[in-house]
């Protein structure tokens, strides 16, 4: 437990007019601060009761009428006396309520995430969940609301700890036996058995690490390809609305366009791109130069070949790439050759809908035959559909998005790290002593303590709360 806090104090809702506005307090002086404003509340309100009061200013004059909470400590979010001011959504209002409770000696401001960096300290909160508070204020995809709402009841925190506890018990055998031989006798036997089981659960947990990140952030997605292969009408049924200008005339898209879209719960930004082209004009040649830029950070390009384009051309476009995943698509199949288009377009949408991902998917290398692509219509929509069960597919896999956790960049650093301690751990438990084993299972056990919140620095819990909003 923490030891006593000066009471802090701040607005739990955004700045703006609305329906209703909220103060909160948290600390020792919660409650005989709450009073001052709401004087007509007992002086030993009972906890978690609503009661109707009057708030007023230093004077005693009214200023609102509205709801007044006590939340008695431990059993509150922050595991402190808590008290919450239910007032009408007025922002001049609500800054005046603050700035009475703020001229008490005893209450300060709060700092962005002050409340659940308190959580956390009286251990209300592990460190995943504290985390997941601000992933859920930030969720702007059903799926990120989904994953931050399983990290908030605890998911992420349930599967480090099922690693975290093993790796500390196989800690302390080894230590054990290297400053105790005699009493510890025969506690190392099987340590590497035990490592390697632990490894595993490492890097199972790792590899979810890519999916969650995605969550996190959202996945990006570039259509490329040469002039007048359709790209821009595509993008437009993509995000369902005319965002894009097209035109017969090649080099239309002279810039990159982003349009926000959300499938099956994921968020997904799509990106048109400059149609590639030789011997472009001045500006065009900028915006084939920003969409060379683009499809290196992407996370799916969408090659949009024009009809008729060869096997070699398609070739040549997904060099263009670089080391990006590619899926490759015949566009504009509207406009296709009549001859043999029915049966050759049954065998590609057929091959299309039925391939596992990697069947229509390159990086950047040569092999994706006019056989295996697709073909999609932007103007007519179809394909299109098929398209993006593709695109989804190959993005995410097997499984649905709003069914991970959320992990975040330091979480999957932590958990690189702490996969790459036991992958040494496993080496050394075969050819050097348990001095080396111990010493790379302690690094691991270090590694997921800054992931759970059992071995973390003031500084990194400074950087984390940070990014919370204050009032949270």
């Amino acid at each position: 437990m923490m030891s006593a806090s000066p009471t802090i104090a701040a607005l739990a809702t955004a700045p703006t007019a609305g329906a209703v506005g909220i103060l909160r307090l948290s600390g020792p002086a919660a409650l005989d601060v709450g009073r001052l404003l709401a004087p007509g509340v007992p002086v030993e309100p009972t906890p978690r009761h609503a009661y109707l009061a009057t708030f007023v200013d230093a004077q005693g004059r009214a200023l609102d009428e509205g709801l007044f909470l006590y939340f008695r400590a431990p059993y509150s979010f922050t595991g402190e006396d808590v008290v919450e001011l239910q007032a009408h959504g007025s922002p001049r209002l609500l800054s005046l309520l603050l700035a009475r409770a703020l001229e008490d000696e005893r209450v300060r401001p709060a700092t962005p995430g002050e409340f659940t960096r308190r959580a956390f300290l009286s251990g209300r909160l592990d460190l995943t969940r504290a985390e997941a508070v601000a992933d859920l204020v930030a969720a702007d995809s059903e799926a990120a609301v989904r994953a931050a709402a399983a990290g908030l009841s605890g998911v992420l925190a349930s599967r480090v700890r099922a690693l975290e506890e093993p790796l500390r018990e196989l800690h302390a055998d080894l230590e054990g036996v290297l400053n105790f031989p005699d009493e510890a006798e025969g506690a190392d036997a099987e340590a590497g058995a035990r490592v390697t089981v632990l490894r595993a659960q490492a890097e199972a947990l790792l590899s979810e690490a890519g999916r969650g990140r995605l969550v996190r952030r959202g996945a990006r997605v570039a259509l490329y390809g040469p002039v007048n292969a359709g790209k821009s009408t595509l993008f437009n049924r993509l995000v369902g609305e005319a965002r894009a200008l097209v035109d017969d005339e090649p080099g239309t898209t002279r810039d990159s366009l982003e349009a926000r879209v959300e499938w099956d719960g994921l968020g997904v930004t799509l990106f048109d791109t400059a149609g590639l082209r030789e011997a472009p004009g001045r500006v065009e040649a900028l915006g084939i130069a920003r969409t060379r830029e683009l499809l290196a950070g992407v996370d799916l390009s969408v090659l949009v070949l024009p009809p008729g384009a060869t096997d070699t051309e398609a070739e040549t476009w997904l060099r263009e790439a670089g080391g990006t995943r590619v899926l490759a698509v015949d566009g504009k199949c509207d406009v296709a050759d009549a001859r043999g288009r029915d049966g050759a377009h049954a065998v590609s949408q057929r091959a299309f809908t039925e391939a596992q991902p990697d069947s229509t998917v390159a990086r950047a290398s040569p092999g994706v035959t006019s056989r295996s692509r697709p073909r999609v219509s932007g103007l007519t929509g179809e394909g299109v559909e098929a398209l993006r069960a593709s695109m989804l597919g190959h993005l995410w896999g097997g499984g649905t998005p709003s069914a991970v956790a959320l992990v975040s960049e330091r979480h999957a650093d932590a958990l690189r790290r702490a996969a790459e301690a036991l992958a040494r751990a496993s080496a050394a438990s075969h050819a050097s002593t348990l001095e080396v084993v111990s010493g790379e299972v302690g690094l691991a056990l270090e590694a997921l303590g800054e992931v759970s919140g059992t071995s973390v620095s003031e500084a990194l819990l400074d950087a984390i709360f940070q990014r919370f909003c204050i009032g949270k």
